[in-house]
């Protein structure tokens, strides 16, 4: 089951940079919206940008607004080329937030060591894409669009990465889901379990290493383990869905 994405555009972006670029002329990093990066957690700009409506139009709404608490509006900082959402980052002192290694991770980068070129592939889910999930006994909606991160080598995939946003007991917690490039998971590893550390020291994780991602197991019960495969299952039948060839 090889991966199904050879010939995607080599400037994928997710819907948000391509609006955000549309508005300030510039591609931004993931961290303009979330706090580490694709999948993870919105920042302060993130959510204003998603309470305002997720349009073009919210960016005008949000721009006299200063979401990072830096005494800059969200619109001057954007325009300046600094980032809305990061406090360290003004128009003065704007950072290396925008470097192309910058929309990656640097969790997902420990994964893939000495890649250099990635494809962030937007994960937005068709009516089709949902139909095919829930054959394959996952719970998906269009609200669970993400980022998925494709390190290549030689213009050519060689696996795949996916922030996995979990929740248990209405505490939310984050996972790291990867995969070679045949859709085989090579690793489920926590990522930022700070609202729930216990989230931390499952041994659920090593059940998943080495199946491919439409084998997933399907959760049972109503624990803490329960929540992680239902998670993880979620997040492997994404991947397949928009990755592997219909």
């Amino acid at each position: 089951m090889a991966l199904g994405i050879a010939s995607a555009a080599a400037q994928a972006q997710p819907v948000f940079a391509l609006m955000y670029k549309q508005q300030f002329g510039y591609a931004p990093s993931c961290n303009a919206c979330h706090r580490d990066g694709g999948g993870t957690a919105l920042n302060a700009y993130g959510e204003a940008f998603k309470a305002a409506g997720k349009s073009l139009a919210a960016f005008k709404a949000i721009d006299k607004q200063d979401s990072d608490g830096d005494g800059i509006a969200n619109g001057e900082e954007a325009a300046a080329k600094a980032n809305p959402g990061f406090k360290a980052s003004t128009p003065k002192a704007p950072g290396d937030w925008l470097d192309a290694l910058s929309l990656i991770p640097k969790e997902v980068q420990a994964r893939f060591p000495g890649i250099k070129t990635w494809l962030p592939k937007d994960a937005l889910l068709t009516d089709a894409d949902l139909a095919r999930a829930s054959a394959l006994g996952a719970s998906l909606s269009k609200a669970d669009d993400n980022t998925i991160y494709i390190p290549l080598v030689d213009q050519r995939p060689s696996g795949t990465a996916l922030i996995v946003a979990a929740e248990y007991q209405g505490k939310p917690f984050y996972l790291l889901l990867t995969t070679d490039r045949q859709l085989n998971v090579t690793a489920v590893e926590p990522m930022n379990t700070r609202q729930l550390p216990q989230a931390a020291k499952s041994p659920v994780y090593a059940r998943f290493t080495g199946v491919p991602v439409d084998r997933l197991p399907a959760a049972s019960g109503t624990g803490l383990d329960a929540a992680i495969t239902a998670a993880v299952k979620n997040a492997g039948t994404l991947l397949y869905v928009r990755l592997k060839n219909a």
